[in-house]
């Protein structure tokens, strides 16, 4: 669900050494966990129709003590690959809390109907896309460096080899693998956009563990045109694009399935960027294992 920011891309090598630190890094993870330093005996109770004034403060100062970690990450290449370590060790004692509030947060409480997939750890089967950029009106924009699970990388790479084929045109993957710490920062972002209220943001940003982007059994892709054409604010102008079309036509065949269609069940919004890989359901486009 939802899309991300832009930023500079980093090296290949950047970005390797970053896998390889944050998969050490889940050790500090576990010992923490273990020793109650992530979570709060008593979490607090946040509304989650509107935050109360004081926990709109709290999540403002949150985000601003966030910032610099999380631009330096991303400058990096490494945001998504965020770990729990990284998002706590600014915040003091209060902050942490509240991050612990959130994280005590059930989807299903909120209507939505989503599934729980668990927060696992980053893995080195989360490898680096490569260098994307988009092209509007001659002006070169970078994308941020996204992952994903190798297995599913290839399976892109070949549907838009075939798109390619088609069309004379690609989609840019804008957001996929999130780490769960990542996924809750992106959501307490995403909370004022719509009026500091819990349940309607998780109709456009999951909650970490029940996002399909850090599920890597059935791992997320939000598309971007070439042209920087997302949907996010219209969903619409995506709807329109002749790569939804074929991608509607031609998707299960590479394994890749539209998450959110119109009048969904789920209580999330229409998002035709948003598409999600399942492993055996696809194969190559001439030959094998289509279903």
């Amino acid at each position: 669900m939802d899309c991300e920011y832009r930023g500079a891309s980093a090296s290949p090598q950047t970005v390797g050494r970053a896998v390889v630190h944050i998969v050490k890094r889940t050790r500090w993870w576990l010992t923490a966990a273990i020793a109650g330093f992530l979570f709060s005996s008593e979490a607090l109770a946040l509304h989650v129709q509107q935050l109360e004034p004081h926990d709109i403060d709290t999540l403002h100062a949150v985000l601003q003590v966030l910032e610099p970690s999380i631009a330096a990450q991303k400058s990096d290449g490494r945001a998504n690959l965020l770990a729990w370590e990284q998002l706590y060790t600014p915040l003091n004692s209060s902050q942490r809390a509240f991050i612990d509030a959130f994280r005590a947060l059930k989807a299903e409480a909120l209507g939505a109907t989503s599934h729980y997939f668990g927060e696992e750890p980053v893995t080195s089967e989360i490898v680096p896309v490569g260098t994307q950029q988009t092209v509007k009106d001659g002006l070169v924009t970078p994308l941020d460096p996204q992952y994903l699970p190798r297995r599913v990388l290839d399976a892109y790479q070949r549907m838009m080899d075939a798109m390619q084929k088609d069309l004379g045109k690609q989609l840019l993957v804008e957001s996929g693998y999130r780490s769960p710490a990542y996924q809750l920062y992106l959501f307490m972002f995403y909370l004022p956009k719509h009026g500091h209220s819990i349940k309607e943001t998780n109709r456009f940003v999951a909650l970490p563990g029940y996002s399909e982007h850090g599920n890597p059994a059935r791992q997320a892709i939000d598309f971007i045109n070439e042209a920087g054409i997302n949907g996010e604010d219209h969903p619409e102008e995506f709807e329109a694009l002749p790569e939804y079309a074929w991608l509607q036509q031609h998707a299960k065949e590479f394994g890749f399935f539209l998450s959110y269609p119109r009048n969904n069940t789920l209580n999330t919004s229409f998002e035709p960027w948003h598409w999600h890989y399942e492993e055996g359901t696809g194969g190559r486009r001439w030959g094998v294992g289509i279903p």
